[in-house]
């Protein structure tokens, strides 16, 4: 069944500003149209400013990242003694604590506590260093590995942002269907339905876990396969699904119908995905026709597959990808 979007029902952090809060250090903010007009019709946001909570004022001097890029100072721009590292990371450390049930995170672009990549990193004289990641976002994602993490400009890629979205949509799965009450067998089910959306981001990823599920996770203690698959499984969604794995996904669930639908249905189905390899339609064209045929014909098994209704059909994800 199609999933319905449900107000305000996954929990998911985000930058304070992106919400309109003006809590930057000029006083102003970030107010994200997307965020608060379509994402909020089915993420709880949960609004952190790190700046702020540390308890810096509004407006403030400006902060930046400066020293080696891969583990920057947060100093002040016009007072370098003034340094917030420390503080920041603390509260990236209370935040993953405090906050354990959200299922994604939106940062704001650039800054230099929640840019999440390409920020700007200066020599101690000042000049230009390699780009970095901020020191709150970077301690939150070390803290926190498989949480879907992504800044709010990205989500203008139509492809990232489908990409984002999924992994919000896992990751709320996996802590309501597994984390609630964990086993072996619960893991099973979960990845069985998330196996075609796992293929077409990654194939690679969807033999390596099949084989650790097969061969390795009945071996180790229940507490390693959680922490080893949603790891696993959370890294490879990362990995943009495109239109060459799109089709291979979709040739493979054209499979189980096969033997149930006659050659011209059959050949318009095939038609219908040669037209999205080609770019000639969007994936939402191939995936509907071929849903109507799986409520009439397909398996219980392959009508449970996440990849056909990942997230709720409103968002339209897929009429642009």
């Amino acid at each position: 069944m199609e999933q319905q979007v449900k107000s305000r029902s996954i929990p998911v952090g985000i930058s304070a500003c992106l919400m309109g809060h003006k809590v930057r250090y000029d006083g102003g903010h970030k107010r994200s149209k997307y965020c608060l007009n379509v994402l909020n019709e089915c993420f709880d946001f949960v609004p952190l400013c790190p700046e702020v909570s540390i308890g810096l004022s509004t407006p403030r001097e400006p902060i930046r990242l400066v020293g080696d890029a891969a583990s920057p100072r947060v100093v002040g721009v016009k007072d370098p003694d003034f340094d917030v590292t420390d503080k920041l990371h603390a509260y990236a450390d209370e935040v993953s604590a405090k906050h354990t049930e959200l299922c994604g995170y939106i940062l704001m672009k650039g800054s230099p506590s929640c840019g999440m990549e390409r920020v700007k990193v200066y020599h101690e004289n000042g000049l230009p260093n390699e780009a970095g990641r901020g020191a709150y976002a970077a301690q939150l994602m070390r803290n926190n590995p498989a949480l879907p993490v992504e800044e709010e400009g990205r989500l203008n890629d139509p492809v990232l942002r489908e990409n984002f979205i999924t992994r919000v949509f896992v990751y709320h799965s996996w802590q309501q269907e597994v984390m609630s009450d964990p086993s072996l067998h619960q893991v099973l089910q979960f990845h069985s339905r998330h196996k075609y959306q796992l293929m077409a981001h990654c194939y690679e990823g969807y033999k390596t876990i099949g084989r650790y599920l097969a061969e390795e996770a009945s071996h180790q203690p229940l507490s390693e396969v959680l922490e080893q698959y949603i790891l696993q499984l959370m890294q490879h969604l990362t990995k943009r699904a495109n239109r060459k794995s799109h089709t291979n996904t979709l040739m493979h669930i054209l499979g189980y119908l096969k033997k149930e639908i006659d050659s011209d249905t059959k050949q318009d189905l095939l038609e219908t995905i040669e037209q999205y390899r080609t770019a000639k339609v969007h994936l939402v064209v191939p995936l509907t026709l071929l849903k109507h045929y799986l409520k009439r014909h397909g398996s219980d098994y392959i009508q449970s597959q996440a990849y056909l209704d990942p997230y709720p059909h409103e968002l339209g994800l897929r009429n642009y990808i």
